[in-house]
């Protein structure tokens, strides 16, 4: 998977982001990348958040994490030696824990840190014989901190989940304006990628009202997959499990099947065009 707009050769790297906390991100992270390697495409997640709930969610307890996005920001370890592989096929994740704390307040001291992530993905993309993976998605915290802006400096696009309750238009403004300054200031290639709508309940009027302004705002960067509201969803990680692992058939696990299939048509539109 090439580029021609400048990113990097032979992977595509997403941020997962919304300044909004709540919204979706992790569970996004988890199970597109479990949907992702399910139909044949090799991922990393990378998580940034020094809670490590990503890193949890793939089956990679605290114990287990040898190296760490830590590690590989402070420049003590390349990011293919960091990254471990996960029950499932195909998926790998670069785990955190709470040293990332430490990183973020050094970083807001030095502009070149908020390169940090990004120079590491170019050493991977440069490889002998090319990248080992063919996209990469960050999970970013909830906020828009130095871990955050390294993730959004290292990505060639971002994708914002939503959820669908009464907030969720002001995460969103924020977010535009957030990405608008960093492609001014740190990545004149980011873009977004495409919005995803979370935590939908079609029975209610909010959750239909919600999508609906979504829509209208985003218009066509709006997947047309929606994430249910699912009880299978919330209860995986706490089995260290994507849902599509501790449930395929349920509805959560299928819409991330639907997501991941949907994702993949629209990178091809962008190569095509």
């Amino acid at each position: 998977m090439g580029t021609s707009d400048g990113g990097y050769a032979g992977v595509r790297v997403l941020a997962i982001a919304n300044q909004k906390g709540g919204v979706g991100k992790t569970t996004t992270a988890i199970n597109l990348g479990t949907a992702l390697a399910a139909i044949g495409q090799r991922v990393l997640i990378i998580d940034t958040d020094p809670q490590g709930n990503a890193s949890t969610g793939v089956g990679i307890p605290p114990d287990a994490r040898r190296l760490t996005t830590y590690d590989v920001l402070s420049q003590r370890a390349a990011l293919v030696e960091a990254a471990q592989r996960t029950a499932v096929p195909n998926l790998s994740v670069l785990p955190a824990n709470n040293d990332l704390v430490g990183f973020d307040g050094e970083a807001a001291a030095e502009r070149a840190r908020l390169f940090r992530l990004r120079d590491a993905i170019t050493g991977l993309a440069g490889r002998p014989g090319g990248s080992p993976f063919d996209y990469i998605l960050i999970d970013c915290p909830p906020s828009l901190n130095s871990l955050t802006l390294n993730a959004l400096s290292a990505a060639d696009a971002v994708l914002v989940p939503v959820q669908c309750e009464f907030f969720a238009m002001e995460g969103i403004s924020q977010l535009s304006q957030s990405i608008d300054e960093i492609r001014a200031a740190l990545n004149p290639r980011l873009e977004i990628q495409g919005v995803v709508l979370t935590m939908h309940d079609q029975r209610t009027g909010l959750s239909r009202d919600v999508a609906r302004d979504v829509r209208a705002f985003f218009g066509a960067k709006v997947y047309e997959t929606m994430i249910p509201r699912n009880v299978r969803l919330a209860e995986a990680p706490s089995h260290g499990q994507p849902v599509l692992l501790y449930d395929y058939d349920s509805s959560g696990a299928q819409a991330y099947v639907q997501l991941a299939t949907e994702i993949i048509e629209r990178e091809r539109l962008l190569q095509a065009a």
